[in-house]
């Protein structure tokens, strides 16, 4: 297994993000849905240089970016906006992209279940068609319920992923299984051979080791499905306005390159803009924690 990262946490440059977490240890780059913020020609180059490759992208669905929305075109532009993540993709050379169906965000349907997954389904076959032209994988992620009302666990993203076709797969995500899976390691599990991507962060969705999930047996549990592929690091610091902050300081008053897009996506999820120095803590203590994990034989 190889150990990525998101670069969407913070509003940054991609090139300094490409110079800290190559400097870290990490060989992978996960990197956001944005595709019109992005010059994949020197990105590519900027990550060669700096021993990375890009493992895949993960849609950001806000606004109106919405799979199963009951109007006809807001489907249609929905569907060419992943089109364009997984045009970003292939010119980066990566491998997947984690495919939210429904807008993030939103808890409230636009139709019957029997209409919205038809839309879904419809939505998903045309980008799987795009995508399998491209050689991209899709992983469907589930997120937890007060994200989205569509597709919280594994067994949806499965159901979701076999009416797409043969070689769409699914994206788990270990803080949202915590929320929603019965048990995580089941779902992993069931996922077997269908797991194209693999996202990590703690309970409290701070960096893996800051909480308490039992990283030992989450990485174990992959091992005994043989998924041998990414990590994908993607914690998200909550906001902590209060005294009892245990970071005093993480907050960045002035942030670099911070898009109003990204700026709502961070508060959506109950995060901000953080400092340079919390965050390289986070990003530390994500690969101490995995990388030790990853390299530890499974007993037998």
């Amino acid at each position: 297994m190889e150990l990525a990262i998101h670069n969407w946490m913070r509003s940054e440059t991609i090139e300094t993000t490409i110079r800290r977490v190559s400097a870290l240890g990490y060989t992978r780059l996960e990197i956001a849905g944005t595709p019109e913020q992005y010059d994949t020609g020197s990105i590519r180059r900027l990550m060669k240089d700096a021993g990375l490759s890009c493992w895949g992208s993960v849609t950001l669905m806000l606004g109106e970016r919405n799979l199963l929305a009951r109007d006809e075109a807001q489907r249609a532009k929905s569907v060419q906006y992943v089109k364009d993540v997984i045009k970003m993709v292939k010119e980066l050379e990566g491998r997947m992209v984690s495919v939210v169906p429904g807008t993030v965000g939103k808890i409230v349907p636009d139709g019957r279940p029997d209409e919205e997954w038809e839309w879904a389904v419809n939505s998903m076959k045309e980008i799987y068609s795009y995508s399998e032209s491209s050689g991209i994988l899709l992983g469907i992620e589930p997120i937890n319920r007060f994200e989205t009302y569509f597709i919280n666990r594994a067994d949806q993203a499965l159901a979701l992923a076999e009416a797409t076709g043969p070689n769409c797969g699914v994206c788990l995500d270990t803080f949202h299984m915590n929320i929603e899976e019965p048990d995580m390691f089941e779902a992993i599990r069931k996922a077997k051979g269908k797991l194209t991507g693999f996202h990590v962060a703690d309970n409290n969705r701070m960096a893996p080791g800051m909480g308490n999930l039992n990283w030992e047996k989450i990485i174990d549990t992959l091992k005994e499905i043989n998924y041998d592929d990414v990590l994908s690091v993607e914690f998200c610091s909550p906001l902590d306005r209060t005294p009892a902050n245990p970071y005093p300081g993480s907050i960045d008053e002035n942030p670099e390159n911070l898009s109003p897009e990204q700026e709502k996506f961070l508060l959506d999820h109950g995060s901000t803009a953080v400092t340079e120095e919390f965050y390289t803590m986070l990003t530390t203590r994500s690969f101490n924690t995995l990388s030790k994990l990853i390299k530890k034989k499974v007993n037998c």
